[in-house]
């Protein structure tokens, strides 16, 4: 089969012919038609993403959507014409989806949800489970509570607005200038962090209380900033990208409570992986209810342009998920 390899770090992947791989016991084979691009899958080719402790050499692309083809022995629920999505490899030593085929664990598959296309279902996976795990799982986000959104127009930020809108509280987003329409449209009160200082916004929207749940999806000063703009003794921080040098005092002078997410652990450790099926079988029916709908890019990408896919991430070009259409 055709696939894009990754043989030495920080030098462009290469088309390759590898051998196509078989479904394995409690793996199906998949019949890859997209991969979605995530802005890790260029830190690990450059070699930047020691968490993601990825072996070379290596088949890159953490996201797919696809038809199974083959199931292996033990597999139940997955059968051969399947539409499947799922976060389900391109770390560690997980072959990842940009390759014709990919033998996948069925504990981190589910089915493509009816009203999503393919490129739509390959653009989900990584920023929905990230975003449920960080908004449901550590934070419980529930109706009646006011609910901020660190990034909003992103990648992660935008699912993560759509689930606490479904969830029933009143959600609001941090944004640049150009992206505050968006917001607005995705059903969040939009706040312009360029013009709009921390207490500015604290005190506007919620008297000055603090919001019950902040998820950050940008890291650095914000996720210190979200440290003083939390509700006291009730209010809950959720970070996705909280590993550099951070002083908690401020959270802790309010009594609140910090969670951080790692969604690559279930992939790198085995454990756990069928919560994440369980995670994409909440976004198949959110989207298949009309209350999730992926951004993306409008622009096309063939296998063998991977790097012009990477190099559109990286240069802050793309305002939305880029696709690469394998199949």
């Amino acid at each position: 089969m055709r696939a894009m390899v990754l043989q030495e770090f920080n030098t462009p992947l290469v088309l390759s012919d590898i051998k196509k791989p078989s479904a394995g016991p409690g793996q199906v084979l998949v019949k890859v038609r997209a991969s979605g691009v995530n802005p890790l899958d260029g830190k690990i080719r450059a070699g930047k993403a020691a968490h993601a402790k990825s072996t070379l050499p290596a088949v890159l692309g953490l996201d797919l959507a696809g038809v199974v083809e083959e199931a292996g022995p033990g597999v139940d629920g997955f059968a051969p014409g399947d539409e499947v999505f799922g976060m389900t490899g391109g770390v560690g030593d997980l072959q990842g989806s940009l390759a014709e085929y990919a033998a996948v664990d069925v504990r981190l598959l589910a089915r493509k949800p009816a009203s999503l296309t393919m490129r739509e279902a390959a653009a989900l996976p990584l920023v929905f489970i990230t975003a449920w795990e960080g908004l449901v799982d550590r934070a419980q986000v529930r109706a009646g509570q006011k609910v901020l959104i660190h990034g909003g127009a992103g990648g992660i930020g935008h699912v993560a607005v759509q689930i606490a809108a479904a969830r029933g509280a009143e959600v609001f987003a941090t944004a640049s200038p150009a992206r505050l329409e968006f917001i607005e449209r995705l059903g969040a009160t939009a706040i312009d962090y360029t013009t709009t200082a921390v207490d500015e916004y604290v005190a506007k929207y919620t008297g000055g209380e603090g919001f019950d749940v902040i998820f950050d999806t940008v890291g650095g000063a914000v996720l210190d900033a979200s440290f003083t703009a939390v509700r006291t003794y009730t209010g809950h921080v959720v970070s996705a990208l909280g590993w550099g040098t951070h002083s908690i005092a401020p959270l802790s002078f309010r009594g609140a409570t910090y969670s951080g997410v790692f969604t690559l652990l279930p992939l790198l450790t085995g454990h756990g992986r069928e919560h994440h099926a369980e995670i994409l079988r909440e976004a198949a029916a959110l989207a298949d209810a009309g209350l999730l709908r992926p951004l993306v890019d409008p622009r096309r990408f063939a296998l063998a342009e991977v790097a012009a896919a990477h190099a559109a991430v990286e240069s802050g070009t793309a305002h939305s998920k880029i696709v690469i259409d394998v199949g």
